[in-house]
């Protein structure tokens, strides 16, 4: 497909993409064991809940808009579908037999673009599953980020902090695909050699995006420091505190066991934090 004939996709969404492809005119009717998934859906998790209200929906009104098929070229007498597995699945867990498809001559980069633009259209997407559709895209069809953020019609930059995300290590990508991390968390934990460590501190404890980034200050504020507690009891209890109070912690204590211990702030924020916690206790 020629660069210069992509457009911005989302703008122009799935029916202007029908028109660029053949498509027979007729809604046609397929039985439902004669179609499988498209190979290249991002989606891999379908919320039980909303499937169920289309499911509902379905046995009330039937398959109101028709799927989008291609014949398949891995198993004769198939049909791989290219947009509408959500309808698909509802479809037969509402017990029915066929289903009305429009079928169309696409190849495996216009099934891709398909399924992408289909289900980022949604805004549900899970962000992973974004990311690898994107990636797809760069690593099986020669695309650029340039070339994504045109067709996708998203910015160059935020291709660029989606694929990011990809980059976390994969006990992090499992709490955002079973999303107990959502992407704005995810995102401030990009390049941390700690992001595992963190992103369990902030699902335990429940952390806005905001706590979390005051969270991830804390500790890049520990690794510029460069201080070490020399006793791993003193180390252990600055930890606690810090994860407690969500401030950064550093106590020095002496061999006549005294010394101090200092609190740091990043903005008025936590320094009234410190100040209601010492006018609340004392």
């Amino acid at each position: 497909m020629n660069a210069n004939n992509i457009k911005k996709g989302l703008g122009r969404g799935l029916s202007s993409l029908i028109g660029e492809i053949k498509a027979e005119i007729k809604t046609n009717k397929i039985l439902i064991s004669e179609i499988i998934p498209n190979k290249y859906q991002p989606r891999k998790k379908f919320e039980e809940e909303n499937l169920d209200d289309l499911v509902n929906s379905i046995k009330e009104r039937g398959v109101i808009q028709p799927i989008i098929v291609r014949k398949s070229n891995s198993e004769n007498l198939k049909y791989e579908i290219i947009a509408g597995e959500r309808r698909w699945l509802a479809a037969q867990k509402a017990g029915l037999h066929d289903i009305p498809v429009v079928i169309t001559e696409a190849d495996d980069l216009r099934s891709l673009e398909f399924a992408i633009i289909e289900n980022v259209q949604r805004h549900d997407l899970n962000p992973l599953e974004e990311a690898n559709g994107y990636k797809r895209l760069i690593d099986e069809f020669s695309y650029d980020q340039e070339k994504v953020s045109k067709f996708i019609g998203k910015s160059r930059s935020y291709i660029t902090n989606v694929l990011r995300l990809l980059n976390l290590p994969i006990e992090v990508l499992k709490l955002v695909q079973d999303q107990k991390l959502s992407s704005g968390h995810a995102k401030i934990l990009v390049g941390l050699d700690n992001a595992t460590y963190l992103a369990n501190k902030i699902v335990e404890k429940k952390l806005s995006v905001r706590q979390a980034e005051s969270l991830v200050k804390i500790f890049k504020s520990k690794k510029s420091l460069n201080i070490k507690s020399q006793d791993p009891n003193i180390k252990n209890l600055e930890n606690s505190i810090s994860e407690k109070i969500g401030l950064n912690v550093l106590i020095k204590n002496k061999k006549n066991n005294k010394g101090s211990i200092t609190f740091n702030y990043q903005d008025i924020d936590q320094l009234n934090k410190i100040i209601d916690i010492i006018k609340a206790n004392y």
